[in-house]
C-alpha cells in the first residue's frame, strides 16, 4: 500500500493509474476524459473528499489530454473553431466556479448532491438524443472511419464546417453563453467542461460525436490548466487560515499517466466506434453515478 502525502489517500500505487486508463480509453471516444467518473472514485472509493480533490481532478486532465489532442489533429479531425469559441468563455467561468467551490461548497455531502444533479442532467440529455429520430434528413454518423473535418469557419454570428460530406452549423452566441455556464460548473466540480459540453453539442446542436471529440478534449485541457492555477492562487482568500488548496501532485500524476495512455488509445480507436455505442457508454456512466450521489444525499 502507498500513501499519497497531500491527500492522505492510502491505496495500491498502481490502482489510480489503472482506473484512469480504463475510464479514459472508453470515455475519450466521446471527447470526454473521464474526470467526471474519477471524481466519484476519488471521493467514494479513495476517501479524498476535501476541496483539494477538485484541483487534483483538473491536474489529471492537464496531464492526460495532450496525446489525444495530437492524435485528433494528426488525423485532421480537430474542430479548432469550436474549441476556440468554447475556451474563450469557459476560462473566466472556471475562475468563478473555483471561488464558489471554495466559499460555498466545502462540505463533501453538499458537493456530492451538486455533482449528482449535474451528471443526472447530462445523462437525461443523452438519453433523449438516443431516442430522437433523425428528422433533419442528415445521414446518421455511425462510424467515422477516415473522415476528416474541412472548411471550418467561425464568425461572431455562426460556426460552420464540413464533415463526411455534410455541412454543419451552430449559432455562436449560445455556444459562448453555455460555455461560460459550463466553465462555472466545471470549476466547481473539478472537470474541464468537456463532460458537459460534449453531450450538449450532441443532443442540442445534433453535431456528430466523431467531429467534436477533439475540440472538446482541447477545450477541457486549457480550461483545466486554468482551473489548477486558479485554485492555487485564489484559495488562500477563501479558506480558513489562508490554507492553499493545492492538488495532490502525486495522485494527480498517477491518474494522469493512466489517463494519457487511455486518452491516446481512445482517440486512435474512436473513428472505428459507432456513434450510438459512444453515447450509450456515456449515458450508463452518467446515470449510474448521478443516482448514486443524489440518492446517497437524501438517504444518509
Amino acid at each position: 500500500m502507498f500513501e499519497f502525502p497531500i491527500s492522505g489517500v492510502e491505496t495500491y500505487w498502481w490502482l489510480p493509474t489503472l482506473v484512469a486508463f480504463c475510464i479514459s480509453a472508453i470515455t475519450s471516444t466521446g471527447g470526454v476524459t473521464g474526470a467526471f467518473i474519477l471524481l466519484p472514485f476519488s471521493v467514494s472509493i479513495l476517501g479524498y473528499s476535501s476541496p483539494g480533490v477538485s484541483p487534483t481532478n483538473l491536474l489529471y486532465n492537464v496531464i492526460a489530454i495532450p496525446g489525444g489532442v495530437w492524435r485528433f489533429h494528426k488525423e485532421k479531425r480537430m474542430l479548432w473553431s469550436l474549441a476556440g469559441a468554447t475556451v474563450l468563455a469557459t476560462l473566466p467561468g472556471q475562475t468563478l466556479g473555483a471561488i464558489i467551490r471554495l466559499k460555498y461548497l466545502p462540505d463533501a455531502r453538499s458537493f456530492k448532491l451538486f455533482a449528482g444533479l449535474v451528471l443526472l442532467y447530462l445523462g437525461a440529455r443523452l438519453v433523449q438524443d438516443l431516442f430522437r429520430k433523425n428528422s433533419s434528413g442528415q445521414r446518421p454518423n455511425n462510424c467515422a472511419g477516415h473522415r476528416q473535418i474541412t472548411k471550418q469557419k467561425l464568425t461572431a454570428r455562426l460556426l460552420t464546417y464540413d464533415y463526411d460530406g455534410m455541412s454543419y452549423s451552430a449559432t455562436t452566441w449560445p455556444i459562448v453563453l453555455i460555455s461560460f455556464i459550463v466553465g462555472v460548473v466545471g470549476g466547481i466540480y473539478g472537470i474541464g467542461g468537456g463532460a458537459i459540453l460534449s453531450p450538449y453539442f450532441i443532443a442540442i446542436y445534433q453535431l456528430p460525436v466523431h467531429s467534436i471529440a477533439g475540440a472538446m478534449l482541447l477545450g477541457t485541457f486549457l480550461s483545466a490548466l486554468m482551473g489548477v492555477i486558479v485554485y492555487i492562487v485564489v484559495s488562500p482568500f477563501f479558506t480558513p487560515g489562508g490554507t492553499v488548496v493545492t492538488p495532490d501532485w502525486y495522485l494527480g500524476l498517477a491518474f494522469g499517466i493512466g489517463g494519457a495512455i487511455g486518452v491516446y488509445v481512445g482517440a486512435r480507436m474512436q473513428r472505428y466506434v459507432p456513434a450510438k455505442i459512444i453515447k450509450i457508454v456515456l449515458v450508463l456512466a452518467l446515470v449510474f453515478i448521478s443516482f448514486h450521489y443524489v440518492a446517497g444525499y437524501f438517504l444518509r
